[in-house]
């Protein structure tokens, strides 16, 4: 599988499942516009690995036209769109604030979903088809304790992408969705370390999963990758998870 060629936007690529996105595509043959707010990562990465990158938050209206602009610019239009960037978010429901509340479904829900109108409407005038690939979570389809906002955005996110598909399939425009289960990234390293015993956490973790393993952004960013290619062309509309089993119980 290659992805020679193809030009790819990736939000919030600097880090976690983004940044392994990043450079599995690069290593693929994609040319690749990584969106992100913090400029310093980015232009180190533009540097090591000769990609493009916008300094830009996703959650800004005025991004998604600044996006698309950038993409035609650089990279002469637009056959991918990663909806990666999101921010993650605990507290009781009955504690949680409106501002958090907003904060949330602006950036994890509203901000992919406003990049995707303007990112479809580009390939739409390419006339050339394309692959969106939005960055869900399992908690868009189950319940879990202090997490019920963000499980409202990502759940959201997967009514979207069936919608998008949808409406987009008689262009040629596929959208899915990863809904990636623990996944090992410097965030969640960061999350176990403030319990009160790490090591007994984690494996309470673990034990919980079927593969009896937490994953890694590597795996997640192949099958991104695999949703982007050639080589899923009758795949749209899905979400697909990425959790050893976790949410098949």
């Amino acid at each position: 599988m290659r992805l020679d060629g193809k030009r790819v936007i990736v939000t919030g690529g600097t880090a976690g499942i983004g940044l392994a996105t990043v450079r599995l595509f690069v290593e693929l043959g994609a040319r690749v516009l990584v969106v992100a707010r913090r400029a310093n990562p980015g232009l180190a990465l533009a540097g090591e690995l000769g990609i493009e990158f916008l300094a830009a938050d996703v959650a800004d209206r005025g991004s998604p036209t600044a996006i698309v602009a950038a993409a035609r610019d650089r990279l002469g239009g637009i056959d991918v769109l990663v909806n990666n960037a999101a921010t993650d978010h605990t507290a009781l429901l009955t504690e949680v604030s409106d501002d958090e509340i907003d904060r949330i479904l602006d950036l994890d829900l509203g901000a992919p979903m406003r990049l995707t109108r303007n990112v479809a409407a580009a390939m739409l005038e390419q006339g050339t088809g394309g692959s969106i690939v939005n960055l869900s979570s399992r908690l868009g389809s189950i319940g879990v304790l202090t997490m019920g906002v963000y499980g409202a955005a990502k759940g959201g996110l997967n009514a979207y992408t069936r919608h998008a598909a949808i409406e987009l399939a008689p262009a040629g425009i596929r959208v899915n969705a990863v809904a990636p289960g623990m996944t090992q990234t410097p965030l969640i390293d960061e999350w176990i370390g403030q319990q009160t015993d790490p090591e007994g956490f984690r494996a309470s973790v673990v034990a919980r999963i079927p593969q009896q393993r937490i994953g890694t952004a590597e795996e997640v960013a192949w099958t991104i990758a695999w949703l982007a290619s050639d080589v899923s062309p009758h795949v749209t509309g899905a979400v697909i998870p990425i959790d050893g089993g976790y949410t098949a119980q």
